[in-house]
């Protein structure tokens, strides 16, 4: 049988503090406290620029077994290349540690025009292990 897990998108939100997270709590443990809360966290920060090996290892080795993240795949190659010469832009974030994370990898795709690609769209073809957002 299928698991769902639901989570929540991000862990760094300012209007969280004293609500979510407990008043006293460091900036730096809200990941840690969040993971213990909720099953499941997406990556927000890898939407708008490539992350760093050592910060998906430290998240990581901030969250208990069996923690799933979703990596939210890089706009770049969505919404600024529009899928097209996007093998170097693939490489690299495919590249950049994401995959040290147990979960999936999210592509966002653009509102309208991306919203018309078939299953079968050579574009696609490179993103093919990507779960895929259509807005």
């Amino acid at each position: 049988m299928a698991k769902i897990h639901i989570g929540i998108s991000g862990w760094r939100h300012a209007p969280w503090r004293g609500k979510f997270y407990p008043a006293a709590l460091a900036q730096a443990r809200e990941l840690d406290y969040a993971a213990r809360q909720r099953p499941s966290i997406e990556v927000n920060g890898s939407f708008y620029s490539l992350q760093r090996p050592d910060s998906y290892a430290a998240w990581y080795a901030a969250t208990p077994p069996g923690f799933l993240f979703t990596v939210k795949g890089n706009r770049f190659i969505t919404h600024m290349l529009k899928l097209k010469d996007i093998d170097a832009p693939l490489a690299n974030m495919l590249a950049s540690g994401m995959f040290a994370l147990p979960g999936a990898v999210r592509q966002r795709l653009r509102r309208r025009s991306d919203r018309t690609l078939g299953r079968e769209d050579p574009r696609l073809e490179r993103t093919r292990r990507c779960v895929l957002l259509l807005r």
